[in-house]
């Protein structure tokens, strides 16, 4: 078995390598002065189990370019399996045809990375988990719930008063999982969502007054979503509200959006690189999930089950 990394989040790459006892394949991804990619694989991988480790986020095409140039030279050098470890699957919000004249973008990337010469594929908190089905090789979709559950039971100590909050309708099924998880009661937000990237909250279901609020979901972008909603709690009585996302976008003026939220603390995963200003960002605390990957890969070079990781 052996691990490459492209640019995207080598850090991560370089923990789960850790967490594998294993050190990353010598390999340059490196760029032409007209911004072509270039990639050498210095080591010898024929015949070898390889995982690509690219989270496909912001510049979201150069790192989905480099994903499938790392997998066709691979391929071109008689590695034996190829597995694409993503652990942000970017273009999942495109799951579907939104209107006239509109692309499915998701199902354009998952065969674009099956045609690559990708055997296998691992991810984390898919968007839509129908995305799945987009992949004609196998796809193995792991899930942050239960470490998520571990990370909230660590640094909250008040379960009766616990309430965990969907700040949509589409992501009831979510947050219902880490809920029953928990032994926690469940919210919901429901809003309209006028164009792409704005939201308003239209009403709360559920009884919040008195309550600890988590919102839970599987993508923060501009974080516009996450602060009303977050508004909208403490307006309905909510005594504090924090939110746990797997996937931390949080592009343009997301920040900007949470320092001045009544957020008390934004959770994110590591599936994307964080930058310094998030790092650095007094409510936000980065976790890793390099076990959770490990893991999974750890399983699959050796036939065992990964479903088993959520039991």
């Amino acid at each position: 078995m052996k691990l490459l990394s492209a640019n995207s989040n080598r850090t991560l790459a370089q923990n789960i390598g850790d967490y594998l006892d294993m050190p990353l394949t010598k390999a340059r991804v490196q760029r032409f002065a007209d911004n072509e990619i270039f990639v050498t694989i210095d080591e010898n991988v024929r015949g070898e189990d390889v995982f690509v480790i690219q989270s496909t986020s912001f510049p979201a095409n150069d790192n989905l370019m480099e994903l499938l140039i790392c997998i066709d030279a691979l391929t071109r050098a008689s590695a034996k399996r190829i597995t694409a470890v993503i652990p942000y699957f970017g273009y999942a919000r495109q799951d579907r045809k939104t209107g006239g004249r509109t692309p499915i973008s998701a199902k354009l990337v998952a065969n674009l990375i099956t045609r690559a010469g990708a055997h296998r594929v691992l991810t984390m908190d898919l968007h839509a988990g129908q995305i799945q089905g987009f992949f004609d090789i196998p796809t193995d979709n792991l899930v942050a719930i239960p470490f998520m559950a571990k990370d909230i039971a660590a640094n909250y100590q008040t379960p009766g008063e616990l309430m965990i909050v969907s700040p949509d309708v589409g992501g009831v099924v979510r947050a219902r999982a880490l809920a029953d998880r928990l032994g926690a009661d469940l919210a919901i937000v429901d809003k309209r969502r006028p164009r792409a990237g704005e939201s308003e909250v239209m009403n709360i279901i559920g009884d919040v007054s008195g309550r600890e609020c988590i919102l839970f979901d599987d993508i923060v972008d501009s974080a516009g979503t996450l602060c009303n909603a977050a508004k909208a709690l403490m307006d309905r009585g909510a005594t504090a509200v924090s939110a746990y996302v797997s996937h931390g976008v949080l592009s343009g003026a997301a920040m900007e959006r949470v320092a001045n939220s009544v957020l008390k603390e934004l959770v994110i995963t590591d599936s994307i690189e964080a930058s310094e200003t998030i790092l650095n960002h007094a409510k936000v605390r980065v976790v890793g999930v390099a076990p959770l990957m490990g893991e999974a890969i750890r399983r699959i070079a050796n036939e065992e089950s990964v479903s088993k990781l959520f039991d």
